[in-house]
Order: C-alpha cells, then structure tokens, then sequence
C-alpha cells in the first residue's frame, strides 16, 4: 500500500482540490501582521507552552514526560453532546472544561497516589479505573471512555517494550521531529491519523506531531528538548484552530458547508468536508508562517523562527479566550480517536 503523503504535503494536496474550503489571501496577510506584532512575546515562543499549559509538572523526572504522553494519548473528543453539558473537573479551586479536564484529571490522580504515568499500570488498567481517574464533577462523563481505554493500554504496551517510559521510546528517534513523529506513527496504532482525499492517500498526525512539540515546550526546547527540525511540524489538525482561522478571515467555508455545520450536522471522519476543514487549516498556517517570515526579513532584516506549531499554540489559547466573539462561527464536530 503505498505511504500517504505527510501533513504539509497533504495540506497543500488538499486546499488544491478543495470545494467547501477556501484560504483567502487577505486574511492570511492579517494573521501574519498580528503575529509580526507579537514576535518578541514569549507566546511565540516554546516558554509560550507552558502559559497554556499550567498544569504540566516541571520536566525533571520520566514520570513528568509521561504525564505528558499519557495526556496526549488521550487528547481527542471533549466537545460536549449539548453546548451547556460539558465535562468539568475542579482542580485546586480552578474548574476545566474541554482538553484541561483531562490536564487536571491526571494531575489529581497523581496527587491521589494514582500511577496514572506509569506503564505497567496504565497498560494494564481496566475501564473503570479510568473512569475513576477521569471523573467529572458533574454527571457529565468525558467522552469516549472505551476508546480513551483502549489507546491508552494499548499505548503503554507499546512504550514497555520500549524501556519502560516515553523518554526512553522517543529517544530512539535521536532529537529529529520528523523521525519522531515517524516513530509514533508506526510503532502506535492510535496516532496513525489517515484519510483518502481524492483517490490519494493523505495524513494530519495531529496528536504525533502535538506530542513531539509538547515534549518541547515542556523542555523549553532545552536540554533533550532542543529538537531539531522542529519547522518539519505543521499546525495540529483539530476543531478548536479552523475556527479561529475563519473568525481572522484566513479560511472561508461555502455556504452548503456552513449551513450543515449551523444545522448541527456531524461530519465523519474522512468525509471530504473534515479533510478538507483540516487540509486548508494546515496550508494556510504554512502560508502565514511563511508571510511572516517574509516580514521579519524585509522589515526587520531579521531571520523568523518561528514554525508552525509556536503558531498553533497561539491560535489554539487565542480560539478559546475569543470564544464569546466566534459564537457566530460553528465548530466542526467529528467524534473520533484523532483530534
């Protein structure tokens, strides 16, 4: 079976043969400007991680960067059934909704005495251990328990055979962010997040790619964290980022498109509406980076280093602290393992 084109290459193959979603040159300019205006904040940053994620443990230990991976493995599907039923879970006087319930779940449980970050227990735990683990405040249950369940035993089999933690499995893949991600792919099912678009085979490896830059910014790019290739990484494919790339212009939607989603309409995963939202999302932020880089050098005679996925860490915090000015835009809802 011949291998899928990579995520760069699959955006761009996608926004090519698009008809539901369409870049505009405009928006992609503003989003460039607002980022140009923010280049020497630390949110452009990898010390940015760690404002958006204040519930990560300081990377001293393997049970930190474990956190990390146990967190990422389970990092899909929080949007709620109805918009007023989300998931919460309080944690040291703050309550999380979406992807920080799970944070503050598995922070919790550590403080419980949980090894919730250890493979020999996680790769062995049962549903309803991690049910307990993941529990709401409210009746509300995460989303996907069974699934949450099954990648995540699966996931710690495989990092066991490995050396037991995740520093040791992703070091085989040296300090390289394509090879790491390549190792993710193909030793774990899971994060194998593939689609047919036209007759060719294409990938977004959202949740691959997000747990390289994650292990990053924990590191604050230092130490074994000073990845290289880091610009390999595209934004991460998701619901949360398209539409904030829309609410700033950078992605139109056609009508029939925005009228399903108004309507509530799920979107499986493969329909061509998903990958195409997800295809034009990942080009477009290749083409502001790429802007950006462009003003950096005729304005400032500076180098940008800024990739792509400083980018999505920005987008995706700027998404929810916008929330209430995007009400109008609807988000994208496909329930599956990959985003």
């Amino acid at each position: 079976m011949e291998k899928p084109l990579l995520p760069r290459e699959s955006g761009q193959f996608v926004a090519q043969q698009s008809r539901d979603v369409f870049i505009k040159d405009a928006g992609v300019q503003k989003a460039a400007e607002m980022l140009y205006s923010l280049r020497h904040s630390d949110v452009l940053t990898a010390s940015g991680w760690k404002m958006a994620n204040p519930l990560a443990p300081a990377p001293t230990s393997d049970q930190a960067l474990n956190w990390v991976f146990v967190v990422d493995t389970m990092n899909f599907s929080f949007w709620p059934e109805k918009e007023a039923g989300q998931c919460e879970v309080t944690y040291k006087g703050t309550t999380y909704t979406g992807f920080m319930t799970l944070c503050a779940a598995i922070t919790r449980a550590m403080e419980e005495g949980v090894p919730i970050t250890d493979p020999k227990y996680f790769s062995q735990m049962s549903v309803e251990e991690l049910a307990q683990v993941l529990r709401s405040d409210n009746d509300i249950v995460m989303p996907m328990i069974q699934e949450r369940h099954q990648v995540l035993t699966e996931s710690g089999r495989v990092l066991l055979e490995h050396g037991g933690s995740f520093r040791s499995f992703i070091s085989q893949a040296g300090n390289d962010a394509r090879k790491m991600v390549e190792l993710i792919v193909e030793k774990i099912p899971s994060y194998r997040d593939e689609a047919t678009y036209e007759g060719k085979r294409i990938s977004f490896y959202k949740r691959a790619q997000i747990l390289v830059a994650d292990f990053w910014g924990v590191m604050e790019a230092r130490g074994e964290g000073d990845i290289v290739n880091m610009d390999w990484l595209t934004m991460f494919a998701d619901y949360r980022v398209p539409q904030a790339l829309v609410y700033l212009g950078v992605l139109q939607y056609s009508d029939a498109l925005m009228q399903a989603l108004k309507n509530g309409e799920l979107l499986p995963s493969g329909d061509p509406r998903e990958v195409e939202i997800r295809g034009c999302s990942i080009w477009s932020v290749e083409l502001i980076k790429e802007r950006l880089h462009k003003l950096m050098k005729e304005r400032d005679g500076a180098v940008c280093s800024i990739n792509s996925a400083v980018i999505d860490f920005y987008l995706w915090p700027y998404a929810k602290q916008h929330h209430k000015e995007m009400a109008h835009i609807p988000i994208h809802h496909t329930r599956c393992i990959y985003y």
